[in-house]
């Protein structure tokens, strides 16, 4: 069994959490590897891409969190074999990539300047984003974005939405995806619910 070490911020959401309920769910041994934005800052010159998360698969490191996500994915029945769900799954994930990208330009800004660079992405790339991932859930068939299953691509979308609609973001209204698409809300409960998610969660209870 080969030995894995994930490496990403220190927190329950984003790139990397996805990828760590795969793992549970995979019943797969890994080390979390959590670190600090000041800790990722100082080291991130020397990482490829300058990017997080990295995954160590015996040591060997590897990039891309939707490509982790699939291989994690794989092994815990949670990526469809159908190529046309399949594809479903990673255009959702590929979008979240996107919105991603966008928010994270957004970063480092203060005062007026980000909120004006928030409520103009609220009001553009966001609003088109969370409008498509709503038409991606509809087109699933109302619960789960591919395979008419859980996939991890509902606990990529999942993390999303769940980050959007927390408040976290400043200027970014939380009733964003309730307005927009409001399907997108009752996928956050179901999958928050879910028993592959609510078990790894308890399982990090457990370990606290």
């Amino acid at each position: 069994m080969p030995t894995y070490k994930l490496t990403y911020f220190d927190f329950d959401g984003g790139r990397g959490e996805p990828v760590r309920i795969a793992f549970h769910a995979a019943g797969i041994a890994f080390e979390d590897h959590r670190i600090s934005f000041e800790e990722f800052m100082q080291t991130r010159d020397g990482m490829r891409f300058r990017c997080s998360p990295t995954l160590e698969i015996d040591g060997v490191e590897v990039t891309q969190s939707n490509g982790m996500l699939r291989y994690v994915g794989k092994m815990a029945g949670l990526y469809p074999e159908d190529a046309l769900q399949a594809l479903y799954c990673d255009e959702a994930m590929g979008a979240v990539e996107d919105l991603l990208h966008q928010v994270v330009a957004t970063f480092g800004l203060e005062g007026d300047e980000l909120k004006a660079a928030r409520e103009q992405l609220a009001d553009g790339w966001m609003t088109t984003f969370v409008e498509g991932f709503g038409q991606l859930l509809e087109r699933g068939g109302g619960k789960y974005i591919a395979d008419q299953r859980l996939t991890v691509a509902d606990l990529k979308v999942y993390m999303q939405v769940k980050s959007l609609r927390s408040g976290t973001l400043d200027h970014v209204p939380t009733d964003l995806v309730d307005r927009l698409a409001p399907g997108l809300v009752e996928h956050q409960a179901r999958i928050a619910s879910d028993p592959v998610v609510t078990a790894y969660y308890a399982s990090r209870t457990q370990a606290g």
